[in-house]
């Protein structure tokens, strides 16, 4: 059963559409991110959630109760920003205590639950100080506390950890990820950080234009994009146009510019021969092997080699615009160590070659889809 349910929501500013018709189930104690560049519609989607904005058509239910006209005061949504927003000239234990304070919470009642909340994010000693001294992290702590602390429904996040270094962002990646388990929250994460959205969703939402171009476990999204939008923003360097030769059973026959190619079909009931289609394959499927030959292999000149720390991306050309990008570990690049003006042998597996499609699909999808 879905908690927070989404749909048809429409946003309009003018003529354009920030949300444009978006269908959204989150089921409870899912821990789900929206996922798109800036201006896709993520942020307008959880500002909607939240009742910050009011959309023009659709509707937005929590828990099975229409929302969509109830105030933000009224819906019981717990919200971090980016901005934590902290009140500068009030303590800690004032600060996640003013939610409880605005709900006329016993005073008794108001040091238990922020002693609580402060303990939940490890900040148990802090309540006197105030925010100018803390961390950046130590702030999103607070904010998270306070937006815990009168026992949402749900939890919104809004590109908490935009503002702090790495090696920060990714600790407190990990801590939130672990007390949205631990409490068993309902989470809207917003990020447009790929690398955040797989590190701490059980699903992922991709936006594009205002519309969902993809919804999936992280692992669907990373290997099985579904669109070339998807494809091109999870980093599938190597989108290839290819013509269609022969449907079969369960692969489709493909031609890159005079390199064969086979691909799964899956659910590309679309396709039919003599057609055209794209297909994606992620740089690090590409392998460097001791020759070339057959379908899903290639011949070509090593144009550029760049050292990225745990990995070495080579860029090689098969012919005049014909590029592939292969990615190696630092162990195989070490053994088998190529320079620019090389010629090198790749190959992938056929399953490792994703065809797309220009538009998504219906995203009317229920809480439980996880492919």
């Amino acid at each position: 059963m879905s908690y927070v349910s989404i749909d048809q929501a429409t946003k309009l500013y003018g003529t354009m559409r920030a949300l444009d018709e978006v269908c959204l189930d989150v089921a409870a104690g899912e821990f789900i991110t929206l996922l798109g560049p800036s201006g896709c519609g993520k942020s307008t989607t959880l500002r909607a959630i939240a009742g910050l904005l009011d959309i023009d058509r659709g509707t937005i239910a929590i828990d099975g109760h229409d929302v969509t006209r109830v105030p933000i005061h009224k819906r019981d949504i717990g919200v971090v920003f980016q901005n934590n927003a902290l009140f500068p000239h009030m303590t800690v234990a004032q600060n996640v205590a003013f939610g409880l304070r605005m709900r006329r919470i016993a005073r008794a009642e108001q040091t238990e639950r922020v002693a609580s909340a402060l303990a939940m994010v490890h900040l148990p000693d802090f309540g006197a100080r105030y925010p100018h001294q803390l961390s950046g992290g130590q702030q999103q702590r607070v904010a998270i506390a306070r937006a815990l602390v009168i026992n949402p429904r749900v939890l919104l996040l809004d590109e908490p950890f935009a503002a702090l270094d790495r090696k920060l962002r990714e600790e407190m990646q990990m801590e939130l990820r672990e007390l949205t388990r631990r409490v068993g929250i309902t989470a809207v994460f917003v990020t447009h950080d790929q690398e955040e959205a797989l590190t701490m969703s059980d699903r992922i939402v991709v936006m594009n234009a205002g519309r969902i171009e993809q919804i999936g476990v992280p692992d669907a999204i990373y290997s099985r994009p579904e669109t070339r939008f998807v494809a091109d923003f999870m980093g599938a360097r190597n989108i290839l146009e290819t013509s269609v030769t022969r449907i079969g059973e369960t692969h489709a026959a493909l031609d890159w510019q005079g390199t064969p190619l086979r691909a799964p079909l899956l659910a590309h009931h679309w396709l039919a021969a003599g057609s055209s289609a794209a297909a994606a394959v992620r740089p690090e499927a590409i392998r460097v092997v001791p020759s070339a030959s057959g379908e899903n292999t290639a011949t070509a000149q090593v144009t550029s080699r760049v050292d990225q720390g745990a990995f070495v991306t080579i860029k090689a050309e098969l012919a005049p615009g014909k590029v592939l990008v292969a990615r190696q570990t630092k162990a195989e690049a070490r053994d088998r160590a190529y320079a620019i003006g090389d010629t090198i042998h790749l190959a992938w597996d056929a399953a490792d070659l994703v065809i797309l499609r220009d538009a998504p699909r219906s995203t009317a999808m229920p809480a439980s889809t996880t492919q």
